[in-house]
Formats: C-alpha cells, sequence, structure tokens
C-alpha cells in the first residue's frame, strides 16, 4: 500500500509546486491591469462630460447685452423728460457652469430723464442694507422701507442728513443708442462709503 503513496517531493514535484505560484501571480496581475484598463475608460468618459461645460467658451448673451456689458433695459420715449423716475427690470441670460437661465430678471434699476441731460440709471438697492427703494411720488424722493434712507431723485444722492446710508444710491452707466436706453447693470457691497463692485 506504500508504493500508492504520491512522493511529496522530488524534482518534478518541486518542479510543478513552483509554477503554481508563478501561474497564481500572473493570472492575477493579467486581471488586475484588466480591471484597471476597464475601469479607466468610463471614468475617463465621465469626467469628460462632467467638465464638458468649463471648457466650453462663454456664450454670448441672447438677453441682448453689447460687447461692453451694456444691458438693453427700456425705448427712450417711455420716458417723459422731468417726469419721475420708473423702474425697470434688467433682463439678461443668466448662467452657470452647467446650465442656462435664458431671459431671466438680473436685477433693477430706475431710469430718470431730466430736461436737460442724459437719462440717469440708478440700482434700485439701498447701499446700507441691500434693501429695495421705492419712488415716493409725495415726498418727491427714493425711500428705502428698511432703515428710513431717502435719496434725491434726479442725482440719487443722500436726502435726509440722519440717513443710516454711507452714500447715494448708486448710478449705472447709460448710453443711448437707436432710441433705446442701455444700462451697465452692476451691483455694489452694502455698506462702504464708496462702491466697491460685488465679486
Amino acid at each position: 500500500m506504500e508504493h500508492d503513496k504520491k512522493p511529496d517531493s522530488g524534482p518534478v514535484q518541486d518542479f510543478l509546486n513552483a509554477e503554481e505560484p508563478r501561474r497564481d501571480f500572473f493570472t492575477q496581475a493579467a486581471a488586475v491591469v484588466t480591471g484597471a484598463a476597464l475601469g479607466v475608460v468610463p471614468l475617463f468618459a465621465g469626467l469628460a462630460v462632467f467638465t464638458d461645460p468649463l471648457r466650453k467658451r462663454e456664450r454670448k448673451s441672447e438677453g441682448g447685452a453689447d460687447a461692453e456689458g451694456f444691458l438693453k433695459v427700456a425705448p427712450l420715449d417711455g420716458l417723459l423728460k422731468g417726469g419721475e423716475p420708473r423702474r425697470y427690470e434688467v433682463i439678461d441670460d443668466r448662467t452657470d457652469a452647467w446650465n442656462l437661465f435664458p431671459r431671466e430678471a438680473v436685477g433693477a434699476v430706475y431710469l430718470v430723464r431730466p430736461v436737460d441731460g442724459l437719462v440717469k440709471a440708478f440700482n434700485v438697492k439701498c447701499p446700507h442694507a441691500g434693501c429695495s427703494v421705492d419712488f415716493k411720488a409725495e415726498n418727491a424722493c427714493f425711500q428705502c422701507p428698511c432703515h428710513d434712507s431717502s435719496f434725491k431723485p434726479n442725482d440719487g444722492l443722500i436726502a435726509n442728513p440722519n440717513s443710516p446710508s454711507p452714500r447715494g444710491l448708486d448710478e449705472l452707466e447709460v448710453k443711448e443708442v437707436d432710441g433705446m436706453v442701455w444700462v451697465k447693470y452692476e451691483e455694489f457691497q452694502p455698506g462702504t462709503s464708496h462702491k466697491v463692485p460685488e465679486a
């Protein structure tokens, strides 16, 4: 019965035992390389889709902005010379890295047309805390409902000496082209004595 036993050692058995770990190593290495290659392809495809909007050139606004950043706000003949200020929404296409929000209100301005001079535009936000001001015809001034600041209608300067606002209303650049009023809409940090553009 002893001759039925397979020898545990010998040149042939040593060779066979030595080949098995090598075969296992190469099989496992091949599996790792294949798995990595198969995983890298979808990873790069996903990254390409995810970062695609960041790589695209910024679209020209369809909302009407020109090359200098002016937005079309209102027809000039809608403003009476010497008339009361009128409030207008500023419309533009708003985009973030992945979405386009066409023709949305990005802010608002008051337009006033003096009897002798060009149209003026004022941001509706009070420079004190950023509340929206109203034009009060009975007082002939812009009035902030939050902290009782008031501003003159023709130049936006502070009207009441006890105003908590550190500066007058923020005047914006205006141009008139082909009977339309265009405004370079900007927002500024509240609470400062001079205009600091919002980041």
